[in-house]
């Protein structure tokens, strides 16, 4: 399962990537849409049951993705902490999201 998480990571940080490019084109309400669909719903969400039970190190990759997709909605630098961002958008940790849905 952990080559499993890292592709889905590898994955969502290549749709990250593209974004970020787009991001001076686009609000803040359409960036956090789009990266909610491509990235949230597709990736995150689809089929996480399958990581149920998963410790936490093997999960990190992707609540490093969802931090990332975080970050990218509200223009943080590094050094800026991501928890505002994540309470502010109603968005909970993969570990939640794995046993919420």
């Amino acid at each position: 399962m952990k080559q499993h998480v890292n592709r889905i990571a590898a994955t969502c940080f290549f749709h990250l990537r593209r974004l970020r490019q787009m991001r001076r084109r686009v609000g803040r309400d359409l960036r956090a849409r789009l990266i909610l669909e491509f990235i949230t719903t597709t990736r995150l969400d689809y089929c996480n049951s399958v990581l149920a039970g998963l410790p936490q190190t093997t999960l990190a990759p992707l609540q490093r993705v969802q931090n990332a997709a975080a970050a990218l909605v509200f223009e943080l630098r590094g050094c800026e902490h991501v928890t505002p961002s994540l309470i502010h958008l109603h968005w909970l940790s993969v570990r939640w999201r794995i046993y919420a849905y």
